[in-house]
C-alpha cells in the first residue's frame, strides 16, 4: 500500500497549496502487510487493537510516529498520517487537510460564519447541527484521502480581551456561552454515537490560558500566564472541564504559553493532575496533541528547559502524546540518544494515538460507520440553508432609529437606489476570516442585491487607513455612488489584517480613514446604515451621531454573508443575535496591559476588570441586541422563594454536583409588535453581599433562543439551569454555593427581575463538615481544586 505525507515547509505554504491527488492513505486490512496485526481485528477492544499495533513497531518506528506528520511503518503495512488538520468554521487547509486543484470532487467546503458570529446566535440547537455538518464533511475529506480523521477544532479559549487577533475563533467571553458551544460542536462533530465509532476525533484547544499573540515585546511563545487559582478554575480552565470531564472529547491541545512557571505542554499538574485525574479523562485514553511547535519553545523561548532534547522530554513525561510541527522543532532522537525519553513513555503516547483513530474506524475500511460519506455528503443544499442561517441569526443589531428595515427596496413598482461603499461590499475574499477552507461560493453583500433586483452602485474604500486624503479616488467614487442613491450601507469596519493569528490589536478605534468617509457620507443626509465586519470597535462616534440611522455587525459571516446582511437590511429576516463580548471604549488599551491575567478589579488590570462580570462602563453591554419588533419578557410565577441546596443535591444522582440540576427558570416573552421575530432570553445572576467579596456585577446563569415568536404572541417556557451556574469559585478554586439572597434579571438591559433565597437544611452529598475556608463561611463545596505542586504556586494579586 502506497503512503505520502505533506511535504510543506509550513502553514502558510500549505494553506495555498492545493492538490490533484489524494495525499493521506487508509491502513489496508483485506490483504496488506498489516492484515495479519490484531489491529486489523474489529472484534477486540479498541485498547487492544492499538496495543497490538504498538507491539509491533520497533523503537525506530515508535519515534517516527510521536510527530504531526508521522512517518507509519512501511515494514509492516502502516501508512504515514498526518494529525493536523484543521476544521474551525467548515473544513480548512492544513498540513494533513487539501483541497482538490481546479474542478472536481473537494475542491470545497462549506464556509460557516467565524465561531464568534456563530456563538452570538445563542443557539445551542444550530449550533449542534452546523457541528455535524462539519464533522461529516470532515469526515467525507477523510475517506477520500484529503484530510486526516481527526480535527483540532473547536477553539474554546474565553475571548477576555478584545484585541486578541484570535479572539473571532472563539465563542466570545462568557464560560457558559463557551461551555455550551463546546458541548454542541464535540457532540455535532464525533457523532451521536463516539462511545461506538467517532466520525472525526474533535480536539479542544489551546490548553489552557491561551488568549495572546504578540503585544509590546512578549509573545505567545514567551508569555507566562500569572493567574490564580481562582481566576484558574472560574474562567480559564472551565471550558476545558466541559470538553473533557462532559463531553468527553477525543483530544486536547496544550498551548504555547506558560502557566505559572510552567510551559503548559510541559506541566504534569496541567495535563496529568487536572485534566486526566481530576477531570477523570482516561476513558477513552485519550491524546494531547502540543500546538505547532511548542515543544521547542519549553527550552528555546521559556528556558525551562536547558535543551531542546531536555525540553521534549519533559513534555512526552507531563502528558503530551504528539508533538506538532512543521519540519522538525522537538528533539525526540536526542531525547532518546541521551536517555531522556523512556521507551514506556513512548508507548503510553502511541498507544492513546493509535487508540484515538481505531476509535474513528481509521482500521476498519468499508465495517466503518462512516465509510460511505463522500463528495455528494460536501456542500449539499442543507449545509448551504444553514451556512445562511447562521449568518442571519447571529449578526447583531447595534443601533436602529427606525430607518431599519428598509423593506421598501423590494418593492419593484417604486425601485429605490442603493449605494454600497465600503471594502466589503462586494470583495469575496473579507468574508471567511481565518483558518478556511476553499468555500463553494462566496456571496457578496452587491451579489445578494443584485439576486434581490435592487438598483445599486458600488464604491470600495480604505480598510485600516488613518488618512481619508492619501486616496482621493475613495472620497471621489464614494460620493458619486451615494450621490443619486435613496439609501447609502456602508460595509466597514477590520479585516483579517487587523486581527489573526500572530496578530494582536493596539487600538479599538475605527480607522481614521473610514470614519472620516462615514463622517462624509452623512453631509448627504441620506439614510445611512453601517455594516460592521471583524471584532468589535468603539462604536461611539456612530452610535452618537443622530445621521448614522443604525449599525449591523455581522464579524465574518462566511460564504452567504452578503446574502444575510442584505436580508436583514430589507426586512426579509429579523435580527436577534446578541453580543458575545463586550464593546469596550477606547482608552481601554491605555489602561489595561494584554499581559495582565486578572479577572477580578486589581491593580494590575488599573482596578477596571475584565469581561461584564466585573467591568463597569462598556460601551455596549455583552448580551445586547435590538430587534425590529417590541418584546415584552417576564419571569412566570412559578419559581420556588426558597431553595435548600442540601436538598438538591440529596436527590440529585449526577457524579459532579455541579451538574445537580435546579428548578427551571420559567419565563414569558412577548411580542408587542407585528413583525415575526426570534428572541433570545437570557437570564443573568447576581448576590452582592452573599459569599466573600469581591462580588461580579452579574454572571449568565442560563439563556435560549425561541424561534418564530410571531407578533401578537405570548411564549412561555423554562430555562434549564444547574448549581454550577448558580455556584462561585473561592480562592482556593473550589466550587462553592452561598447561602443567602439571589436575584435573577432577564435580558440586557434588564427588562424583568427575580428573586429566591439559597439555604442550607438538609443533609445532602453536598454537607460540608467544617473543613476549608468555604465552609466555614457556610459555602457548600461542589468542587476541589487540585493544589498546585510546590513552587507553582500562583502569584498574588493585589486586590481592590
Amino acid at each position: 500500500m502506497k503512503s505520502s505525507v505533506f511535504w510543506g515547509a509550513s502553514l502558510t505554504s500549505a494553506v495555498v497549496r492545493a492538490i490533484d491527488l489524494p495525499f493521506q492513505f487508509y491502513p489496508n486490512c483485506v490483504d496488506d502487510l498489516l492484515s495479519t496485526n490484531q489491529v486489523c481485528n474489529t472484534t477486540l477492544s479498541p485498547p487492544e487493537r492499538a496495543a497490538a499495533l504498538v507491539a509491533a513497531l520497533t523503537p525506530e518506528e515508535k519515534l517516527q510516529n510521536i510527530v504531526s506528520k508521522s512517518l507509519g511503518a512501511p515494514r509492516i503495512g502502516l501508512p504515514a498520517y498526518n494529525w493536523w488538520s484543521e476544521a474551525l468554521h467548515g473544513v480548512a487547509y492544513a498540513p494533513g487537510t487539501q483541497f482538490w486543484q481546479g474542478d472536481g470532487p473537494f475542491n470545497s467546503s462549506t464556509s460557516f460564519p467565524m465561531p464568534l458570529l456563530m456563538a452570538a446566535t445563542f443557539d445551542d440547537e444550530l449550533l449542534e447541527k452546523i457541528a455535524e455538518v462539519i464533522g461529516i464533511e470532515g469526515r467525507a475529506f477523510g475517506n477520500a484521502g484529503f484530510s486526516g480523521l481527526d480535527y483540532w477544532t473547536p477553539n474554546v479559549n474565553p475571548f477576555k480581551d478584545p484585541r486578541w487577533g484570535r479572539g473571532s475563533e472563539t465563542p466570545g467571553e462568557d464560560v457558559l456561552l463557551v461551555k455550551r458551544y463546546a458541548a454542541a460542536m464535540i457532540k455535532g462533530l464525533e457523532g451521536p454515537v463516539p462511545e461506538k465509532e467517532r466520525r472525526v476525533v474533535a480536539t479542544c484547544k489551546h490548553y489552557a490560558a491561551n488568549d495572546f499573540e504578540d503585544w509590546n515585546g512578549a509573545t505567545r511563545h514567551n508569555f507566562n500566564a500569572k493567574i490564580s487559582l481562582q481566576d484558574m478554575a472560574e474562567y480559564y480552565f472551565m471550558p476545558f472541564q466541559q470538553c473533557v470531564r462532559d463531553s468527553r472529547v477525543g483530544s486536547i491541545m496544550c498551548a504555547y504559553n506558560a502557566v505559572n512557571g510552567v510551559p503548559s505542554c510541559a506541566s504534569p499538574y496541567l495535563l496529568q493532575t487536572i485534566l486526566r485525574e481530576h477531570w477523570n479523562w482516561t476513558e477513552h485514553n485519550n491524546y494531547i496533541t502540543s500546538d505547532c511547535e511548542a515543544v521547542l519553545d519549553v527550552s528555546l523561548n521559556h528556558k525551562y528547559a536547558a535543551t531542546n532534547a531536555e525540553g521534549t522530554a519533559i513534555s512526552f513525561e507531563a502528558g503530551m502524546d504528539t508533538s506538532c510541527e512543521y519540519e522538525g522543532s522537538s528533539d525526540i532522537p536526542g531525547a532518546w540518544s541521551q536517555g531522556l525519553l523512556k521507551e514506556s513513555t513512548v508507548d503510553r503516547a502511541l498507544l492513546r494515538l493509535y487508540e484515538g483513530i481505531v476509535r474513528a474506524g481509521y482500521f476498519d475500511g468499508k465495517q466503518s460507520l462512516y465509510s460511505s460519506l463522500g463528495w455528494a455528503d460536501v456542500n449539499k443544499p442543507s449545509a448551504q440553508k444553514l451556512s445562511l442561517q447562521a449568518a442571519v441569526d447571529g449578526t447583531v443589531l447595534l443601533k436602529n432609529d427606525g430607518t431599519l428595515p428598509l423593506s421598501d427596496l423590494l418593492d419593484k413598482s417604486r425601485p429605490k437606489k442603493v449605494a454600497m461603499i465600503g471594502f466589503w461590499s462586494d470583495a469575496k475574499d473579507k468574508l471567511r476570516g481565518g483558518y478556511s477552507g476553499t468555500a463553494a461560493y462566496l456571496h457578496t453583500p452587491a451579489y445578494a442585491a443584485s439576486q434581490l433586483g435592487i438598483p445599486f452602485s458600488t464604491a470600495s474604500g480604505p480598510i485600516l487607513h488613518s488618512d481619508l486624503a492619501s486616496n482621493q479616488s475613495w472620497t471621489d467614487n464614494a460620493m458619486a455612488a451615494a450621490k443619486d442613491a435613496d439609501y447609502i450601507l456602508y460595509f466597514g469596519g477590520i479585516d483579517t489584517s487587523a486581527a489573526g493569528e500572530t496578530k494582536d490589536r493596539y487600538d479599538l478605534d475605527w480607522p481614521g480613514a473610514q470614519l472620516s468617509l462615514i463622517n462624509l457620507l452623512t453631509t448627504l443626509s441620506k439614510p445611512l446604515i453601517v455594516l460592521q465586519m471583524g471584532d468589535q470597535l468603539d462604536n461611539t462616534p456612530l452610535l452618537s451621531n443622530p445621521k448614522i440611522n443604525a449599525i449591523l455587525w455581522a464579524n465574518w459571516p462566511g460564504q452567504d454573508g452578503g446574502t444575510a446582511v442584505m436580508e436583514l437590511v430589507t426586512g426579509l429576516k429579523s435580527p436577534a443575535g446578541r453580543l458575545p463580548v463586550t464593546q469596550y471604549p477606547s482608552n481601554f488599551t491605555e489602561l489595561v496591559p494584554m499581559t495582565d491575567m486578572a479577572l477580578r478589579p486589581s491593580a494590575g488590570n488599573s482596578q477596571l476588570g475584565r469581561t461584564y462580570r466585573w467591568y463597569k462602563t462598556p460601551v455596549q453591554a455583552f448580551g445586547f441586541g435590538l430587534h425590529y419588533t417590541t418584546f415584552s419578557p417576564k419571569f412566570g410565577k412559578k419559581f420556588p422563594a426558597v431553595i435548600d441546596v442540601d436538598e438538591v443535591l440529596e436527590g440529585c444522582d449526577d457524579k459532579y454536583l455541579d451538574t445537580c440540576p435546579l428548578p427551571d427558570l420559567p419565563v414569558v416573552v412577548e411580542n408587542r409588535g407585528n413583525r415575526t421575530s426570534d428572541y433570545v432570553a437570557l437570564a443573568f445572576v447576581s448576590a452582592p453581599g452573599v459569599g466573600p467579596g469581591p462580588w461580579p456585577i452579574k454572571t449568565l446563569g442560563a439563556f435560549t433562543r425561541l424561534r418564530g415568536v410571531k407578533g401578537g404572541e405570548k411564549r412561555e417556557g423554562g430555562l434549564k439551569w444547574n448549581l454550577g451556574n448558580l455556584a462561585r469559585h473561592d480562592e482556593e478554586g473550589n466550587t462553592v454555593v452561598y447561602p443567602g439572597k439571589y436575584e435573577v434579571s432577564l435580558d440586557e438591559p434588564p427588562k424583568a427581575r427575580l428573586r429566591f433565597e439559597i439555604v442550607r437544611g438538609g443533609k445532602g452529598k453536598g454537607k460540608v463538615k467544617g473543613k476549608g475556608k468555604a465552609a466555614q463561611k457556610g459555602g457548600v463545596v461542589l468542587d476541589r481544586w487540585p493544589k498546585p505542586p510546590k513552587g507553582q504556586e500562583p502569584p498574588a494579586i493585589e486586590r481592590v
